[in-house]
């Protein structure tokens, strides 16, 4: 399996943007399905967006399925989420997944896939 490392969480206000990345390791992620996952404070893990395997779309560019822009780059290993317009329900803890199939809800349910440790999102004034 995959690692898979989470970062740029933090505290933003509402109506403001913030970008989290997901670092790969132990394997190209060109052939993985790439999915974002976020889990709020009492609620059910949430699929937020997800990006196909072997796409490929340049750096930066959108490839993601979800309200959140995704960006993958295959030549770093690393994918983005481009959170703008955040509201205090955004404040999750957000999951990075890698898959070989493009994941589906009962997979987040059962958290297959390679997932990494979360990174904390917080929405407030």
């Amino acid at each position: 399996a995959v690692q898979v490392v989470e970062s740029g969480g933090g505290l933003v206000q509402p109506g403001g943007s913030l970008n989290v990345s997901c670092v790969v390791s132990g394997d190209t992620i060109r052939g993985y399905w790439m999915s974002w996952v976020r889990q709020a404070p009492g609620t059910n893990l949430e699929l937020v967006s997800r990006s196909p395997s072997n796409t490929g779309a340049a750096p930066n560019s959108n490839s993601g399925t979800g309200r959140f822009p995704m960006s993958r780059d295959n030549s770093k290993n690393t994918v983005y989420l481009h959170m703008n317009g955040l509201k205090p329900e955004d404040t999750a803890v957000y999951y990075c997944v890698a898959s070989r199939l493009p994941l589906s809800a009962t997979d987040v349910v059962r958290r297959n896939g390679s997932w990494g440790q979360g990174t904390q999102v917080i929405v407030s004034s």
